[in-house]
């Protein structure tokens, strides 16, 4: 298959160009078109996005989401590849599992699955699972997120063990017994609306102990959706001291803050929670002097009825995958500078996954973006492709839309 995109514009350009793509690879730019053409409409091209963090829901949870619906959502997004999260019903634990998963997300034609596994089995936290196996089906990191890791010895034999294996582990750092029943952050917000809070030091304090496990392992640990200014700090200096660690952050712990919470909507319902402003500035930050590797969106679909429980009953999650740039771009483009938004986004992920950077490179695969960087459009989440059409940006106007999304050379999302 041949296809031509015309009239688009790198990044760091401003004439414009074309790309021709063949059998799922970048032929070459500038050359005569060939096969089927798209005008490109004058927008910014990039390569497509990397999700390290997405909750797909499948298997079991699928009237929540599942591969079809949470691969065109983030197709839509921008995003080529994602990987998912195990915390489903089974778990996945299982090679045939994984397998099974990669099998049906490969016929499906939208962005690229692949599977991150159960750390332990059933992420009961007590017994490693059969990593080899998993990783030898397909899985690309060992995870039990949706859980805390309570066992530091077993979260230590899963670091080395993932290690020999070459595979990162990612965490979700919080002590749960300093969470307790906390449904947003503890502070003068939480104190004034009656309910329980979840202190920021429940993310420091596992933090700062998950750090010193790596750093007597030497493993790879990730740390998912950081959200207190504490614990980045705790990153940026083990960091500073070698420390074999890496962390991203969600755009809705960079725009939002508990104050969100004071008419009692569910949709700001999250974990780790929306912190304070203070929180956001130094994760803001955080992006800006390198200590966070990339951008997740801890895109985490939940039913309409679930959302619409009390704040004690609701789930938490907010499902972002498909506004994630967009509201990076709008919010953060003078701050970071476009090139810096799109490196977060491929380069820093497949930094901390071991890939190799994607590019748009002649003969490099033919995963890419087109973004319109000037229309302004609103969050109508009726329209979303995920089955989560709900969202706390619902109504807002957003630039830096993805129009097109190629994945593997093949069109996975168009704009209309």
């Amino acid at each position: 298959m041949t296809l031509t995109i015309t009239n688009i514009k790198r990044i760091h350009a401003d004439q414009s160009e074309s790309i021709t793509i063949e059998n799922g690879k970048i032929k070459g730019w500038n050359l005569a078109p060939e096969g089927d053409t798209i005008d490109g409409q004058d927008a910014t091209i990039a390569p497509a996005f990397l999700e390290l963090h997405a909750h797909l829901r499948e298997p079991g949870q699928e009237q929540k989401e599942d591969l079809a619906s949470g691969l065109a959502a983030a197709a839509a997004g921008g995003y080529g590849t994602v990987v998912c999260m195990p915390n489903t019903s089974p778990v996945i634990d299982q090679p045939e599992l994984v397998r099974a998963l990669i099998a049906k997300a490969t016929g499906l034609g939208q962005a690229r699955l692949r599977p991150s596994a159960a750390l332990t089995r059933g992420q009961q936290g007590d017994q490693l699972a059969e990593l080899a196996l998993l990783r030898e089906a397909g899985a690309v990191m060992f995870t039990d997120d949706g859980r805390t890791n309570e066992n530091a010895r077993i979260l230590r034999l899963g670091l080395e063990y993932a290690a020999s294996l070459g595979l990162p582990v990612s965490v979700h750092a919080e002590d749960a017994t300093l969470r307790a029943g906390g449904v947003m952050n503890e502070g003068p917000v939480s104190e004034a609306l009656g309910l329980p809070g979840n202190p920021a030091a429940a993310e420091a304090a596992r933090v700062a102990r998950d750090l010193e496990l790596c750093r007597l392992t030497g493993a790879h640990l990730h740390i998912q959706h950081l959200s207190t200014a504490r614990a980045l700090q705790l990153v940026r200096e083990a960091k500073q001291a070698g420390v074999n660690v890496t962390c991203e952050v969600c755009p809705h712990h960079l725009l939002l803050t508990d104050e969100s919470l004071r008419g009692f909507d569910t949709l700001y319902k999250v974990a780790p929670p929306l912190r304070t402003r203070a929180d956001t500035q130094a994760l803001l930050e955080g992006l800006q002097d390198g200590t966070v590797d990339c951008i997740a969106t801890d895109h985490a679909p939940h039913t309409r009825a679930e959302k619409e429980l009390d704040m004690l009953q609701a789930p938490f999650g907010i499902p972002s995958i498909e506004v994630a740039f967009a509201l990076m771009y709008t919010h953060f483009e003078a701050q970071l500078g476009l090139p810096k938004l799109v490196d977060l986004l491929t380069a820093g992920a497949a930094q901390v996954m071991k890939w190799p950077a994607p590019t748009l490179d002649t003969g490099a695969p033919a995963d890419l973006v087109l973004l319109d960087l000037h229309t302004e459009r609103t969050v109508n989440p009726t329209e979303f492709k995920s089955k989560a059409k709900f969202s706390p940006w619902a109504g807002e106007r957003l630039r830096g839309w993805p129009v097109l999304t190629v994945v593997d050379g093949k069109v996975a999302y168009r704009r209309e």
